[in-house]
């Protein structure tokens, strides 16, 4: 793969670090359509993908025909080596005026070369050979869309940096964002709580009442691309289920999806939870070259022999309630359940179940999984 970037290295810039927000590691994958992005937090409750068409840059060959038949580029990079040839966005759209990205699949290395005005800085950095990284999320099916350009951004910034999750609820009258906290700590917090009216919006779109709690920390940096940029944020979300926050415009894709934190309305919705599964989840890992699509999950049938609710981590350490009740018109009409985000399943089930089970992301070293 090589590509050379003139004028837009400043965009990719801002990517690399609201990537940053997300994980530790980026996976670049070059494609036909563009290059894709990636990374997935260590809770494997959030996962964002930029996808760059060819027409973002000056020069874009995937060079996938020369690779060997069904061979699929697998490349993972520490943002701790990536994230420090992008620091200063003010310096590289002051003296970078191109850049240059290139995978050396022989010698598993990833060439950044950036040409200044005097200089000429190249960076190798070695790759780790690794499965693609996909998430599957069908945005089309959700019933409740959101869009619009500063004013996501405008209501997050209220919010203060320490503020690790928040909550976000949908009626066809308005939209409230509000603070969320854990009982044991809501009498020492301050609660902000804002409400928006459904005509602020671009689009406005509700199919169910929902309420979505989701971490704010993964978040920020999608924001700030797009208010940086003047691109419009789409948001898509169910009840329950993941959230997708998305941008895009001619030459590029972005999207992030967060798992939920799912809050019973009253004592007698509340399930009894099984054992703690944060270790056991599967965080799979699947080869699709598309940087978003869908499915989320399900109801278990009454014969069902799957646990009624069940606990996993968020991001933040907050407890990921799954109920019994889970729920979206057509689209869960699976018979087991799943993790809000990576298809996590009990230790117990996991031999089970496993294969049967549709999830977010998936892991395969085969070309049949």
């Amino acid at each position: 793969m090589r590509c050379i970037i003139e004028g837009n290295g400043v965009k990719f810039g801002r990517a690399v670090h609201a990537l940053s927000r997300i994980g530790d590691e980026i996976w670049l994958e070059p494609l036909q359509k563009g290059l894709a992005v990636r990374s997935v937090n260590t809770a494997h409750s959030a996962y964002a993908c930029f996808l760059f068409s060819p027409l973002f840059f000056k020069h874009y060959t995937s060079n996938l025909d020369e690779l060997e038949e069904n061979k699929v580029v697998k490349c993972k990079v520490s943002l701790k080596s990536v994230l420090p040839l992008f620091r200063s966005v003010a310096t590289i759209e002051r003296s970078v005026y191109r850049c240059e990205i290139s995978i050396n699949v022989l010698n598993n290395r990833v060439m950044f070369q950036f040409n200044c005005k005097h200089i000429t800085k190249t960076h190798n950095l070695r790759y780790q050979e690794c499965e693609a990284l996909q998430a599957v999320f069908p945005t089309h099916l959700c019933p409740n869309i959101l869009k619009s350009q500063p004013l996501l951004s405008d209501v997050v910034m209220h919010f203060p940096t320490s503020q690790e999750e928040i909550t976000l609820s949908i009626s066809p009258i308005k939209v409230k964002f509000k603070s969320y906290f854990e009982e044991e700590n809501h009498i020492r917090s301050v609660c902000t709580e804002m409400s928006v009216h459904p005509d602020e919006f671009d689009y406005f779109q509700v199919g169910v009442d929902s309420e979505a709690t989701f971490c704010l920390k993964e978040l920020r940096g999608l924001l700030s691309f797009a208010e940086t940029h003047g691109l419009p944020v789409s948001v898509h979300f169910g009840a329950p289920g993941p959230v997708s926050f998305s941008v895009e415009d001619m030459v590029l894709e972005a999207v992030v999806v967060l798992s939920t934190l799912v809050i019973a309305a009253s004592e007698n919705d509340v399930c009894p939870a099984s054992t703690p599964i944060a270790d056991n989840s599967v965080a799979n890992i699947s080869k699709h070259e598309g940087p978003l699509e869908a499915e989320v999950a399900c109801v278990p049938s009454e014969n069902s022999t799957f646990p009624l609710g069940e606990q996993v981590a968020s991001s933040q350490g907050s407890p990921v309630f799954f109920p019994a009740s889970f729920h979206m018109k057509n689209l869960l009409q699976l018979h087991r359940m799943h993790s809000l985000l990576f298809g996590a399943v009990s230790s117990s089930m996991a031999d089970g179940i496993a294969s049967e089970l549709p999830s977010l992301v998936c892991a395969s070293d085969t070309e049949d999984d």
